[in-house]
Order: structure tokens, then sequence, then C-alpha cells
């Protein structure tokens, strides 16, 4: 609570003066309301026919028009705040002057090839992604799946205390409680020995977990903390969050998943049952996506510039392949959403399954085209969602999509021990994803995420596994019997899925 009072102080005057702002510019320009207004319609009219020819998801579309429609002014200036994604531009600018660093050994033309011998339409699908992100596909050296938090963390503790040269850290969200403190214990013995230590966190997503106070702790220690777009005034990039998870260490190992630095993500601290979650670990070149990842955002929001030099060559053997890997991040800022076109272009070329966990189910209009056509094929669609929600209107807005999905063949379960923060697919036998990104409008095209798309490797069958074995716990929705479709559901469902690009 002190923390978000402390917040909520820093906020007050920010808001108090711009509220002073415009009601000084509104009784000034009071004299030509009439002619303002007349204005400001005509150019809501505009921002219709804008909208119609924008290429964008319908279903945001239909949203801003709406608002627009039922009140043009006040619409049009909403959708300039913060529908518009030219109000991007601060976050746009700081990453164009900090490009991702270029790889120290391109070898995405030999990965590309041998991916199109064995599969040419999915080494398409890997270029594409490949050319939206501007990351590389790489041979997947080794990597780890955990089935959940609480087996990932002691390894992630193992690989702290291993660390020769650098740690860079990049969370959604940071709480103290065991999970985080046990870290901060070993990153500061690190830092004390010379050893690199860098922390970036998502200020919004912290915002009631993690206060000033921490990070001048952290500074205090030896550790360079830095907040993510600082929530300090209401403005056009509030929307645009880093949902990025990633820990990596010394260019050699990295950890990402679902998993956020909290108590709940282990289960040392029970909010909604079962914390079921999801994560990995990658050792060799892949590991250099995350870097390069990484030190593009530091070096856009931090004072302090990491070079180059931390691209170290991987110290062991890189003759062993265990399959092929993408990793990418997301941006709000390009054109093409890059998880959105990936999992149409694969739901596209499965054959015999397709298989998803998410937390939150908010489909955009060719996502949903996409799954429902997969099913329409006989492909085996399942998607694996929690039955006890950490935010109940995104839950109820997520079980909208429900009717149109199961009428469609689509098997939706829900887990029934408690919370599914999981984010992965399978698709066919060979192709499988993990990382943050939730199947809902807000990581699919206004957050930053990272994801890593793996074909032909060893983590795919644990990952298999793992969802066979929380199926078994899980309750199936069946249309009529489980979940029923009544005149009220549609209604309401109606609604919400008009307002769940807002969610």
């Amino acid at each position: 609570m002190r923390r978000i009072i402390s917040r909520i102080f820093i906020i007050i005057p920010a808001v108090a003066f711009e509220a002073l702002w415009i009601y000084a510019l509104l009784t000034w320009i009071r004299p030509w309301a009439g002619l303002i207004e007349t204005v400001l319609s005509f150019l809501s009219v505009l921002f219709v026919f804008y909208l119609l020819t924008k290429h964008d998801e319908d279903t945001y579309k239909i949203l801003w028009l709406l608002i627009i429609l039922v009140s043009p002014i006040i619409g049009a200036v909403l959708y300039l705040l913060f529908g518009n994604k030219r109000t991007t531009w601060p976050l746009r600018r700081a990453l164009r002057k900090n490009p991702l660093l270029k790889s120290t050994e391109d070898e995405s033309e030999k990965v590309l090839k041998e991916i199109g011998c064995h599969n040419p339409r999915l080494a398409e699908t890997f270029r594409y992604i490949s050319g939206i992100s501007s990351l590389e596909p790489s041979f997947n050296t080794s990597s780890r799946y955990y089935s959940l938090g609480d087996e990932m963390l002691p390894d992630m503790l193992s690989e702290i205390k291993r660390a020769k040269n650098f740690i860079f850290i990049e969370y959604f969200i940071i709480e103290e409680g065991q999970m985080w403190n046990s870290m901060v214990e070993l990153l500061a013995e690190k830092a004390r020995n010379g050893v690199i230590v860098k922390v970036l966190y998502d200020d919004f997503g912290s915002l009631m977990t993690y206060s000033g106070k921490e990070v001048r702790g952290l500074w205090e220690k030896g550790i360079e903390c830095v907040p993510f777009n600082p929530l300090l005034f209401i403005k056009g990039t509030l929307n645009y969050r880093d949902h990025r998870k990633m820990l990596i260490i010394d260019n050699r190992v990295v950890f990402s998943g679902g998993i956020n630095l909290a108590d709940e993500y282990v289960n040392k601290k029970v909010k909604f049952g079962h914390w079921k979650d999801i994560g990995f670990r990658l050792e060799g070149r892949g590991v250099e996506s995350y870097t390069r990842m990484f030190v593009q955002f530091w070096n856009s929001f931090a004072a302090t510039p990491l070079s180059s030099d931390v691209l170290i060559p991987y110290p062991g053997d890189e003759t062993e392949k265990d399959g092929y890997v993408l990793s990418y991040y997301d941006s709000p800022l390009r054109s093409k959403a890059a998880s959105n076109e990936l999992y149409i272009e694969l739901l596209s070329q499965a054959k015999s399954r397709a298989w998803f966990y998410t937390p939150y189910l908010i489909l955009g209009d060719r996502l949903l085209d996409a799954i429902t056509r997969a099913t329409a094929r006989g492909v085996d669609v399942r998607i694996i969602m929690p039955s006890i929600p950490d935010k109940k209107i995104i839950y109820r807005i997520s079980r909208s999509f429900y009717t149109v999905l199961l009428e469609a063949g689509v098997k939706i379960y829900e887990y029934t021990p408690g919370f599914v923060h999981a984010k992965a697919s399978i698709i066919d036998d060979d192709v499988c994803t993990i990382g943050t990104v939730n199947l809902d409008y807000r990581s699919l095209f206004l957050h930053f995420e990272n994801n890593s798309l793996f074909y032909r490797s060893s983590i795919l069958k644990s990952l298999e596994s793992d969802y066979l074995e929380t199926l078994a716990k899980c309750r199936p929705q069946i249309l009529g019997k489980t979940f029923k479709a009544t005149f009220f559901r549609w209604l309401v469902d109606g609604v919400l899925r008009i307002i769940a690009p807002l969610c």
C-alpha cells in the first residue's frame, strides 16, 4: 500500500498540472467554441475514413469507430492519445538510435537451407519472422524445459553463481520475496566481485510490487536498475509495456518463459490456487539473440550504455546440435505483429495438431479465423486455460470466445487446481514455441514480448509430456453442458468482444 501511495503522490502533481493546462486552454478558446466544435466534428469524420482504410485488426477498428461515432470530439482526442501508434514516437526514437547489435556469426542461411530440406514451407515462415524481427535463426545447441517455476529457480540461482562477466535481467514484474531476495543476495555478491549486473523492469507491471526505495537499494549494492517507460505522466506510450522476461548470463545461458520474479510464480505464495507456469533455458549460439535484445533496450533507456563486447563467444562445443531455434521479440512499433503472424502461419501449415497454453484468450479476427480453419481441416486444436482467474474481467472476456471456438470444434480445457500462466504452442510433431506471448490483444499487438520458435528440438517432447500431464488436471469445456450458450451470455459476449482490444 505504501508503494501505491508514494506513486500517487508522484503522479498527482503531473496530473494536476495537465488538468490546469487543459482548463486554461478551454478558457482561452471559449469564444470560438462553436467554430472549433464544427472543425473537430469534421476532423472526426476524417478519422472514421482514416480508420476504415487503415491496415489494422478489424476488432480494433470497430471499437474506435464506435467510440468516435458516439462522441466525435472526445473519441478523436482519445484515439490521438491512446489508440494511434504514432504516439509511440518517444519509444521509437530511442530504439532507432540503438539498433540491434550485429550477430557475431550469422548462420541464418545455412540454418534456413537445412530447415528447407526437411520442410520448405516452414523455412519460409522462419525467414518471414526473422525479417519482421531482424533476429536470425540459429542451430540449437542445448535447451531444457521447466514445467513449473519451482523447478527453474534452483537452476537460475546456480547459473548466477557461475557468472564471470555479466548478468542481465529484464522482467515485467519484480516483487520482494523469497524468490527475488535470494537472487539479489547472489547478485550483490557478484557485483562486489566485478561482475556487471544490470536490471531492467517494467514500471507499470511492477507498479504495486516495486518502488523507488527498492531500486535505490539495488544501486547501493552495485546493481544498476532502470525502469522501462516510467509512469510519471498520463501519456500516449502508457499502453506499450515491456512484458519480456529474460535472465542472461555471460552470453552463455538464458532463462525465459512466463515466469516473473515474484513468489507466486514459484508457488512460494498462494494467490489463485496452484500457479502453473513454464520456462526454459538455452545454451549456445541461440543465447546471443537474447543478449542482443537486452542490450538494445538497455542502451535505449539507460544512461550507461553497453558495448558489443558483451557478445562473448560461447565457450562450449558448438558442434552439438539439437534442432533449430529462432528467438525474437514482438514490438508495437512495427507494422506487422510478429507472433500474430507466426501463429497464423503455423496454424495454416498444421496437419495433425495445434495445442496451446495461454492464461488469456482475446483473439483478433485473423487469428480466430486461422484457428477455426485449422479445425475445419481436421487439425486437433486444443487450448488450456485457467479455471481460477487472476483478473476476473479479462477471464470473462476470454470466455466470450468459447462459444465460437467450441462450435468450430476447438477443444478448450480449464486447469482446475488454479491459475495457468504458461504461454506455449505445439504444432504437429516437430514445431513448438515457448515465451511470454499470451493469446490476447495486448501481447499480440501492444506489448514488447519475447518468444522462441523451436524446430526438430528435443524440448518439444518435454513440453508435450507436460501438456498431457496438465490435461489430466483440467476440466473440458463442453458446449451445452459445462459451458452453456444462453441469450444473456450471447448479449454480454457481444459487448465484451467489442471492448476486448482495450483489455
